[in-house]
């Protein structure tokens, strides 16, 4: 059995390539974002196993100059030749002179193919083998493959060869056409599915970001299909897509993280490799695959004010939200209890006061606790409110701490009438806590009698307002930012006008922009987080209590 033995070179040690194989029947992708070296990996996979390959390039021509036969056999000979060779060279990970050529060749193959195969089976009734010929006429033609491939895949087009070699089209009955005359999709499924199809076996099969032209509902169900029509090949697939390779669990996946270069020769790679057998489970592949090395769940969704803000705080972090803590807590004990399978590093952040008695607990699984209510708590934190007065003060002449000051008496005003609300939503998740919080226990289940739980709801209500009243009354904001969600009130757009913002997005943004730019800010919003600079650095002894 033919096999392709890969050994990539380390961008840091030369001495410890990252290796792999490929038999026959076996697939493997290449994962990465742009500019991480994936064009330049499939290149040096393809110079590697040159005399085998077929090479099906991202930057391929998807249109079709004609739909009859263009090349003779000598001048199709010819063209493979001198495409091999231009293949080979550094320019082909970005240009591609050939690419129309390509395209007659694929009308060639298909064309030829179906000249073979009836040749074949004309000869064996000539021979009088009837057997034979019975046998040969059983095996379709890739035209026939390629039509069952597509209505497969959702694409229903059916391609046929007709007088003068033309290959035409017809979809759901009607009129034949031109197949100069697909869609963009249809005729880069056309190629994609005619080259795979017409390779020699033993073929090593490289794609180049297939996704390209074809939406993954499609092409995802096109590859699963060529790599069952086509087992006597192995295939190499370079995608944007993180989810082809979930689709395709059997494949090996390279995810590629960067690469250097001597002069402008790529000679080293950062990859690691998820093997087949991994068995890692789907929804951590989606969390990891694409991701760096280091990965951060945080609370909120993928537009709140969550993922921006954490990104440029750790930007050599892979920031992923999951919606809440439980998800967060969820997520990140999931690919810290499979760390033998892959290479990530998982960590969470989530607040410390709907998870207070198990901070301990939580550091220990790699989830940082902050006292604080949601990430406004850092947008709008006093500390943040001082740095952006200062800048705009500088812009009108102004006093910052006047500023500050009235943007700070405003919030607090805009709150009092808020006090019930905002109490009971804390109230309710402290209830939900206590509800959850260790009752039930061995010995209570194996008594095998009901409980009767009371609730002190009016206890924690009145607790609640009498912290409410104090942090008012002392005008302890950061107290009020931290413990309540203020975005519910005018609060934060009262901040937002006093310090000249139009609106609270505008303001928000300036937080951005002040954490990117400047390192003294951004090294003040990490420290209000405790501990997490220090677990994502590696210290297996975070603290238990974190304070913004």
């Amino acid at each position: 059995m033919p096999s392709f033995t890969f050994s990539i070179p380390s961008d840091t040690d030369r001495d410890k390539p990252v290796s792999f194989e490929l038999n026959e029947g076996d697939s493997a992708f290449v994962l990465g974002a742009n500019g991480s070296g994936k064009s330049s990996l499939m290149h040096f996979l393809y110079t590697t196993h040159i005399e085998h390959c077929v090479r099906i390039s991202a930057h391929r021509q998807t249109w079709f100059t004609s739909d009859s036969l263009e090349l003779s056999p000598q001048g199709k000979r010819n063209s493979e030749r001198h495409i091999k060779k231009q293949d080979s060279s550094p320019e082909a990970r970005w240009k591609d002179d050939s690419a129309s050529v390509r395209a007659n060749i694929t009308v060639y193959e298909l064309i030829d193919a179906e000249n073979v195969r009836a040749r074949a089976i004309a000869g064996a009734v000539d021979g009088g083998d009837f057997e034979a010929a019975s046998t040969l006429s059983s095996k379709d033609a890739p035209i026939a493959i390629i039509n069952e491939l597509l209505e497969l895949s959702g694409l229903p087009i059916t391609i046929s060869i007709h007088e003068n070699e033309r290959i035409l089209a017809t979809k759901l009955e009607s009129p034949e056409y031109s197949i100069a005359e697909l869609s963009d999709g249809e005729r880069n499924a056309l190629l994609i599915t005619a080259a795979v199809l017409t390779a020699k076996p033993g073929s090593l099969i490289l794609i180049d970001e297939p996704e390209r032209h074809l939406h993954r509902s499609i092409i995802s169900p096109l590859l699963t299909h060529l790599f069952a029509k086509r087992n006597d090949c192995a295939f190499v697939i370079s995608t944007h897509e993180a989810l082809l390779p979930i689709d395709n669990s059997e494949s090996t996946t390279l995810l590629v993280r960067g690469c250097v270069y001597t002069g402008k020769e790529p000679t080293g790679w950062q990859v690691d490799i998820v093997s087949s057998s991994a068995g890692i489970p789907e929804d951590i592949k989606i969390d990891i695959y694409g991701s760096r090395r280091k990965i951060l769940f945080v609370e909120g969704t993928e537009e709140s004010l969550d993922k921006p803000l954490y990104g440029v705080l750790f930007p050599n972090v892979t920031v992923v939200p999951k919606g809440n803590c439980r998800e967060v807590e969820r997520a990140t004990i999931g690919v810290r209890s499979s760390a033998e399978l892959h290479w990530a590093s998982a960590y969470g952040l989530v607040d410390s006061d709907s998870r207070a008695g198990d901070i301990v607990k939580l550091a220990e699984q790699g989830i940082c606790a902050i006292d604080c209510y949601s990430v406004e708590s850092l947008y709008y934190h006093p500390d943040m409110l001082r740095f952006i007065a200062k800048k705009v003060s500088q812009l009108d002449d102004s006093n910052p701490s006047e500023i500050l000051n009235n943007a700070i008496t405003a919030a607090i005003e805009a709150v009092r009438s808020h006090r019930d609300r905002l109490c009971k939503r804390v109230v309710s998740m402290k209830l939900h806590e206590f509800v959850l919080s260790g009752i039930l226990g061995p010995e209570e289940i194996n008594a095998e009698k009901n409980i009767t739980l009371e609730v002190p709801i009016l206890d924690y209500i009145q607790k609640e307002s009498s912290t409410f009243d104090s942090a008012v009354s002392n005008k302890d904001y950061l107290k009020l930012i931290q413990r309540y969600p203020l975005r519910e009130t005018p609060a934060l757009s009262q901040i937002a006008s006093q310090l000249g913002f139009n609106t609270r997005k505008k303001y928000e943004a300036a937080v951005l922009k002040a954490c990117s730019e400047e390192e003294s800010i951004r090294k003040a919003v990490i420290g209000w987080l405790g501990s997490l600079n220090e677990m994502l650095n590696g210290n297996k002894s975070p603290d238990t209590k974190q304070g913004a």
